[in-house]
């Protein structure tokens, strides 16, 4: 059996060396996977990743404030106390953002993960881990899709509610990307107008896009990312860049038995 120092080692190795993201590459790049995939048509999405910190360790940077009680989990009462991420880090996973999924909801130290689909099958064929910030969807899918858009042909890219905004929808067309983003009408305008929801492949988008959740909840099930547990930014990155990969290699056995059409 390995010693944890060589555990260590060979996995500094992977990180430096960019395994994760290679292995996701290269399983799109085979031949007989390339005919599974859309060149054309891409989805994108994003799903927070617990930290491995707890919100205890979320505390002042100038070092005030009361510390932990005694003992090895010792009371730690913040009720009432505005903590932000200006003012706040964690001791335990500096990289960590406190964050909430929307409102009502809990605010928790965590990561977002972000995954490019391709439509025809249900590919993963992008995949990164970025700190949690209410802008780090839209910055990822313009980083995921834009190796995509050089290419004769249109591409589009679905996505949900989270992405309509003016800014996201310029910079999509600009790369040459039609946005098949989801219309947000709940108090305000959308930036997706009628030139783009009257084509039946925007309907047709909407509806296939909802498939990369099934990426996230067998990553978050299976493959044991329900809560993070390595600490650090590039190691939640190849943990979770490494998932989408074994997806990808779960799925195509399946894939592969079915006939070409």
């Amino acid at each position: 059996m390995w010693d944890a120092t060589t555990f260590t080692k060979n996995r500094d190795r992977l990180l430096e060396g960019e395994v994760a993201s290679q292995l996701l590459a290269g399983v799109p790049s085979q031949d007989k996977v390339k005919r599974l995939l859309s060149s054309e048509h891409f989805s994108v999405d994003g799903t927070l990743l617990e930290a491995w910190a707890s919100p205890k360790s979320f505390r002042r940077k100038d070092g005030s404030g009361d510390p932990p009680g005694r003992g090895r989990n010792g009371e730690r009462n913040f009720r009432g106390e505005p903590r932000t991420n200006d003012t706040h880090v964690s001791t335990t996973d500096p990289d960590a953002r406190l964050y909430r999924k929307g409102p009502g909801k809990e605010a928790r130290l965590c990561f977002i993960g972000h995954a490019l689909m391709e439509n025809r099958n249900g590919l993963i064929v992008g995949a990164v881990a970025t700190r949690a910030s209410g802008h780090a969807e839209r910055l990822a899918a313009l980083a995921l899709i834009e190796p995509r858009g050089e290419r004769p042909r249109p591409v589009t890219l679905g996505a949900d509610k989270g992405y309509d905004s003016a800014d996201f929808v310029i910079e999509l067309r600009e790369r040459t990307v039609t946005p098949h983003v989801a219309q947000n009408t709940n108090g305000r305008r959308s930036a997706i107008g009628g030139r783009t929801t009257r084509h039946p492949g925007y309907a047709l988008s909407q509806c296939i896009r909802k498939r990369i959740e099934e990426a996230f909840g067998w990553a978050k099930t299976v493959a044991g990312l329900r809560k993070m547990r390595h600490r650090g930014l590039p190691n939640v990155d190849w943990q979770f860049t490494l998932a989408m990969a074994a997806y990808d290699l779960v799925r195509l056995p399946k894939s592969l038995a079915q006939p070409t059409p």
